[in-house]
């Protein structure tokens, strides 16, 4: 309705931070979905200061620990939100955007 590109990751490329980090840059991606536990590899593996066109990171499927939370928003300016849904299917019914307070 925007305008916006879907880019799916290559087979397997979901669990390597250097492949996500470089689609990322060289797609200009501005919206990335991970669960809580890969995005904790994703930030000790990538260089998400260089992730620059990153606005939105959603975050669902596992607790998100605080401390991932506030990794991310140490090295990137993106809004983070922390979805939840009924683990029997895969929807989001409540978010809560974490922010610095």
């Amino acid at each position: 309705i925007v305008g916006a590109r879907l880019v799916i990751a290559e087979p397997d490329g979901h669990r390597d931070p250097a492949y996500l980090e470089r689609v990322i840059r060289e797609e200009a991606v501005t919206t990335v979905h991970f669960v809580p536990s890969m995005l904790e590899v994703f930030l000790a593996g990538a260089n998400v200061e260089g992730c620059g066109a990153l606005r939105r990171v959603f975050a669902s499927g596992e607790a998100l620990p605080s401390a991932t939370a506030a990794r991310l928003r140490g090295v990137s300016a993106a809004e983070l939100h922390n979805l939840y849904g009924p683990t029997e299917a895969s929807v989001d019914v409540t978010f809560h955007e974490v922010t610095e307070a």
